[in-house]
């Protein structure tokens, strides 16, 4: 019998959360397709998984022996994507490097060229990511390596190693009434509506929101937006502002937005990251290598 990964994935998610309403939570999936999606398991398998009562979805004998079998399956069929798809870039000589926005800044030529001269003939492959996937792609074994944006969902199961950190500032729409400020206190902003990532992308949409550092406050959310160009758009046009690295004011300048440095704000932080399978990898460590050798010089992390 085929079972759909996706449906053991869902299966997990009910069985560690006991409830579908935080189960869909997780997923980013309504509760009523989350419910159907159970059923459909069910059925394929043949088997009652879940007890369901109004304080939640307790497994039966047959979902608890589900239970401690999927994850490791789950886990085992990750690994081996990831492998398969790293070998292939591998044996064409191409190492796979996703990226957020600017990746690692005016340094991400010298890093390329330097791994160009380390390994002749391998290239680097940059693909940039949506913010919806704030890993670029390395937790899902899509790429070998990447340049980050910490923290993001998903680290801890990864290696990283921080390479610069930099202010985090606002941009605003050059009409705004903050705009014309120097420095900008991050409480005079609470009340204004943001523009926000995807839901999706978890920790790492309220790391650019700054939910931590409002006590208690609620955001406001005036757009929501997936990439730079659209996020640059909503900023111009009004529907919100956004915090931003200080470096964004010269790797995404525009008209119609104006950058500010924020007071009562912590820093962000750039990282590479890799999976802890490529630990030993020479090709993996080469490229962190020049990542390290050539990380940003002080002036290039301010504006």
């Amino acid at each position: 019998m085929d079972v759909d990964t996706r449906l053991l994935r869902y299966f997990v998610a009910v069985a560690e959360e006991g409830t579908l309403t935080r189960a869909a939570e997780r997923l980013f999936v309504s509760q009523p397709a989350l419910t159907k999606q159970i059923k459909q398991l069910e059925t394929q398998l043949g088997v009652r998984l879940f007890s369901r009562s109004r304080t939640g979805m307790a497994l039966t004998e047959p979902g608890r022996a589900l239970a401690e079998r999927v994850p490791g399956l789950l886990a085992d069929w990750d690994q081996a994507l990831r492998e398969t798809r790293s070998a292939a870039g591998r044996a064409a000589c191409v190492l796979q490097v996703g990226f957020l926005a600017s990746a690692a800044n005016e340094a991400t030529p010298r890093i390329i060229a330097d791994f160009a001269r380390r390994r002749p003939g391998w290239r680097a492959d940059m693909r940039q990511a949506a913010w919806s996937n704030p890993s670029a792609g390395l937790a899902e074994g899509d790429v070998d390596v990447a340049l980050l944006r910490l923290p993001f969902p998903g680290q801890d199961a990864l290696r990283t190693t921080v390479l610069f950190t930099e202010p985090r500032w606002v941009a605003l729409p050059t009409g705004h009434p903050l705009a014309p400020c120097d420095l900008i206190a991050f409480h005079d902003l609470w009340d204004e509506p943001f523009v926000a990532a995807p839901p999706e992308s978890g920790w790492w949409r309220d790391h650019w929101l700054a939910t931590d550092e409002r006590d208690g406050h609620p955001v406001r959310i005036g757009a929501v937006t997936d990439l730079p160009d659209d996020w640059l758009s909503a900023i111009a046009n009004g529907y919100g502002i956004a915090l931003a690295p200080a470096s964004a004011a010269r790797f995404y300048a525009r008209p119609g937005v104006v950058y500010r440095p924020v007071s009562g704000v912590s820093p962000s932080q750039v990282g590479v990251a890799w999976a802890p399978a490529d630990d030993t990898h020479p090709i993996v460590q080469d490229f962190v290598r020049c990542c390290l050798d050539n990380r940003p010089r002080p002036e290039e992390t301010t504006v």
